[in-house]
């Protein structure tokens, strides 16, 4: 007797796989594929949401594996649920080396040069939590950012292949992500590793596909791919409008080349950081993760990237956005 499908599958591309009761059970030939998979996505928005107890009791609930790629770590809750963990299960951290004098043990490895910038981690092989966030008393507290819970096991074979080269001492390179286009209940998420998988030109191509809308938030703006785009859409009658982070504001960021246009773009009012690295599409497509529109952040650094296409999670989104903007039109 055959298994019955408990969901319903479009298969869009090449080398897609399809799932049964929650399986992979074999390979199409279509093309445009995503792999369907069952789970949620959490959106949690630093510093007026409690983000330090989002990510602590993510990973209180680890029962074989921690697995975490971060910038730094600093923020006093996660060092001792990461040093408790350790005592029980299969731990390992990878951090950038200008900052593993914050938390330096045994099953801790930095990179060798560039920036190892991600902030992710896998719990159990079966979830991760990625986004803008450090886990850092400045990222949870004091910074403006998000931070993203997504219960999916390919979501997570898909960061830990990442992990796994890094940890390994792969850097700045390694192979393209497995299954990138991974459907999570009606969530599409779209994920990618820099510089591996040319995360700008994936920002460029969906930026491309806005009919009415972008707004963005970002801490460093200074490639020139994404900020012609969005002079183009612009041009091509798209309402285009963001906040930038006003100490990143110089003679090579977007800021200026973006008001000359008269794009309505502006500083931010935070007294710290403003520290999202966030463009939503036509208020339904959010794009974010570890990775500023930058240079370095596109072909330098070790990043990643998440396209969410959700309405709900976009107006979570936008209404982070209408906060950010709200401080700084208050400053």
């Amino acid at each position: 007797m055959k298994k019955s499908i408990t969901f319903i599958i479009l298969i869009l591309a090449l080398g897609g796989y399809f799932f049964m009761d929650g399986e992979i059970t074999g390979k199409v030939t279509e093309t445009n594929s995503f792999v369907a998979d069952i789970g949620d996505v959490q959106v949690y928005f630093c510093p007026h949401e409690d983000c330090t107890s989002a990510l602590t009791q993510f990973l209180e609930t680890a029962e074989e594996s921690i697995h975490c790629a971060v910038f730094e770590l600093d923020l006093p809750e996660v060092q001792k649920v990461i040093l408790n963990k350790q005592k029980e299960i299969d731990v390992k951290v990878v951090t950038d080396n200008d900052y593993l004098y914050e938390f330096n043990y045994s099953f801790v490895k930095t990179d060798t040069w560039g920036l190892m910038h991600n902030k992710f981690c896998i719990v159990d092989s079966k979830k991760v939590s990625t986004g803008s966030m450090n886990p850092t008393v400045n990222g949870a507290n004091k910074n403006n950012n998000n931070l993203l819970l997504i219960n999916s096991v390919t979501t997570a074979n898909n960061y830990e292949d990442e992990f796994q080269e890094m940890w390994s001492g792969t850097f700045k390179k390694g192979n393209n992500v497995k299954n990138p286009s991974v459907m999570v209940n009606d969530i599409q998420l779209e994920m990618y590793f820099c510089p591996e998988d040319d995360c700008a030109d994936k920002i460029e191509e969906e930026l491309e596909k806005a009919e009415q809308s972008i707004h963005f938030m970002t801490f460093s703006f200074t490639h020139e791919g994404i900020g012609n785009t969005l002079l183009l859409k612009d041009l091509d009658g798209v309402h285009v409008e963001g906040v930038m982070e006003a100490r990143q504001v110089s003679k090579y960021s977007r800021f200026e080349q973006l008001s000359y246009q008269d794009i309505d773009v502006i500083k931010d009012g935070n007294k710290q950081n403003m520290h999202h690295k966030v463009f939503i599409v036509d208020e339904s497509t959010v794009i974010t993760g570890s990775m500023n529109p930058s240079a370095g952040g596109d072909s330098r650094n070790d990043e990643n990237l998440i396209i969410i296409r959700d309405s709900t999670i976009a107006s979570e989104f936008m209404e982070e956005y209408r906060f950010v903007k709200g401080e700084a039109l208050d400053k």
